[in-house]
């Protein structure tokens, strides 16, 4: 027997601690630092929240490194130019500082309009950040058991929500079939507008098809299971709301009502 079969095989590295958290809790901790980040009018509460929320990722979630890549270069490279295309349509008049950055013909780019951009690029950033931290780790089973258990929504609602946002990869891998085979038959060949917009125009009949056909085999195997047929759903392991999932919203809070309070 080799070495390598008697190797004791590298456990797999356990997600983390945000993954175990409940879904509700990671909503609820952000709730009121949205509603913040829609008032606040200056740049340092949302330069804080969104420190908070990377660091919350980095910390607490097992980031692919394509998500880490769009994380830490990504971000800032789309704060920069959003704050850029915002300050160029701020009104100069209304900026604190008059300060010349750029000036093309008439149009004058200046310090206070940059500033301005650079603020609502950062609300933004901080708003989208906040919502990954729910998003890349939680599932849409768990968030709708959660839903079901703890706010007591209609079971029903809660997984043919679930069951319709699977179907949004589906179709996408449907619409990259349907167009290698009419590259294969060569319908609408050709270059330019004219040619895309047929091609598009071709592909509608068959994703249609195609996506009722996926429709009728969902709700026959929905009603095979008896989907729907009691009103209330039991769960194999159900969700619970832990100690550390108030932990968890409470701290989030704290630092939202410091942030809103100090700034």
């Amino acid at each position: 027997m080799t070495a390598t079969a008697t190797a004791p095989r590298l456990a797999e590295r356990p997600p983390g601690f945000l993954a175990r958290l409940n879904p509700l809790a990671k909503v609820a901790a952000v709730v009121p630092a949205w509603i913040g980040l829609l008032v606040t009018r200056d740049a340092v509460v949302p330069l804080v929240l969104l420190l908070a929320a990377v660091v919350l990722l980095l910390v607490g979630a097992r980031l692919s490194p394509r998500a880490l890549v769009l994380l830490l270069l990504g971000l800032p490279a789309g704060v920069l130019l959003t704050a850029i295309g915002f300050g160029l349509w701020a009104e100069p008049g209304r900026s604190a500082d008059a300060t010349v950055l750029v000036a093309v013909g008439s149009y004058e780019f200046t310090v206070g309009a940059l500033v301005v951009g650079l603020t609502t690029a950062l609300r933004i950033a901080a708003i989208l950040a906040l919502a990954l931290v729910g998003g890349l780790t939680t599932s849409g089973p768990d968030l709708a058991r959660a839903l079901t258990a703890q706010l007591r929504i209609p079971y029903r609602f809660a997984y043919t929500a679930v069951a319709a946002y699977r179907f949004v990869p589906l179709f996408a891998s449907e619409l990259a079939a349907i167009h290698r085979a009419m590259r294969v038959r060569g319908v609408a060949p050709g270059r330019g507008p004219v040619a895309a917009v047929r091609r598009a125009s071709a592909m509608v009949v068959p994703l249609l098809a195609s996506s009722i056909r996926h429709a009728d085999r969902v709700a026959l195997t929905m009603e095979s299971r008896a989907f729907g047929a009691h009103p209330r759903r039991t769960e194999r392991i159900p969700p619970q709301w832990r100690a550390r999932d108030t932990v968890f919203v409470v701290a989030l809070w704290a630092l939202t009502a410091a942030v809103l309070v100090l700034r």
